[in-house]
């Protein structure tokens, strides 16, 4: 380990601290940065905060299970996809044809248990297909601009800030050197002079990198507005998917509705109270009801 190397990075967070710390007490001067770049800071951050809030809304509409939505996150990061799970549409439409089997297809309550069940299935497919387009149009791409462009932003902005307090520590050293200049005497072990001319140099040397970082910076700030265009496309992509399904879905329903149609509802065309003719049908087993009229 490099100690001198060390112990000049302890000496510069120990600088930097000091100055942090007289400038909220009041008595030491803080390099303001323009107007321009507080704005574009302004709009960065309101950008990042309402995307982040739009992609925590868009994932509990189309993933309201949190368990679920913890799961896809770790699934993808290590698979780099999805989990193929079924959705809860599906798994109603599943029981819904189980049990038209067991009351019997041939009986109006069976077969319109599997009718409706299909339709479920068929809805939950759907769904399945409208939230993967979703996550992979928006929602990901969204969730893209944070994790990278947002992190870089914040990085040079931390960065910034420590440029800027080396910057205003070396104009403080700069000041007290002026100052032991003037009140200097011979007796002094160093050169007063020379110290100044130190304390211009480290001077130059911390402003052009402030000047640097802070250019960076603004041109990272800048870029976020014109992702503004990225974000339309990739919520167009959204609009898309969601078109998609609901007249998917409504295809599906309409077809339902127009099988349903064909399953006799009035009791006596089913022979609901004809001895002749089972209501339910159990594992085989037919189940009569008679007459309520028959003695």
């Amino acid at each position: 380990m490099d100690l001198k190397k060390l112990a000049g990075q302890a000496g510069q967070f120990l600088t930097r601290a000091v100055q942090y710390t007289e400038e909220k007490i009041g008595s030491a001067e803080k390099t303001e940065l323009d107007g321009h770049f507080e704005s574009l800071s302004l709009q960065a951050e309101s950008a990042r905060h309402w995307t982040e809030k739009l992609l925590t809304g868009a994932e509990a509409v189309l993933i309201p299970n949190p368990g679920n939505r913890v799961e896809d996150m770790i699934f993808e990061k290590i698979e780099k996809r999805r989990p193929n799970r079924l959705s809860n549409l599906e798994y109603l439409g599943l029981d819904m044809v189980q049990a038209g089997n067991e009351f019997g297809p041939g009986t109006a309550y069976g077969s319109a248990l599997q009718k409706v069940g299909g339709a479920q299935q068929r809805l939950g497919l759907v769904e399945r297909e409208f939230v993967s387009n979703a996550v992979q149009g928006y929602v990901q791409p969204m969730r893209k601009f944070l994790e990278t462009e947002m992190k870089t932003i914040t990085r040079e902005k931390r960065l910034l800030e420590t440029k800027r307090l080396d910057l205003d520590a070396c104009k403080s050293r700069l000041r007290k050197a002026r100052s032991a200049d003037g009140q200097s005497s011979q007796k002094d072990a160093v050169d007063p002079k020379v110290l100044v001319a130190q304390a211009e140099a480290d001077l130059r040397k911390a402003q052009a990198d402030f000047d640097r970082q802070a250019e960076i910076t603004k041109l990272l700030l800048e870029g976020v507005r014109s992702s503004q265009a990225a974000h339309l496309r990739h919520l167009n992509e959204l609009i898309e998917a969601q078109a998609k399904y609901y007249e998917h879905s409504h295809k599906v329903m309409m077809e339902l509705q127009t099988e349903m149609a064909s399953v006799p509802f009035n009791p006596s065309a089913v022979g609901a109270f004809d001895d002749s003719v089972p209501i339910f049908q159990i594992n085989d087993e037919e189940i009569y009801l008679n007459s309520p009229t028959s003695s």
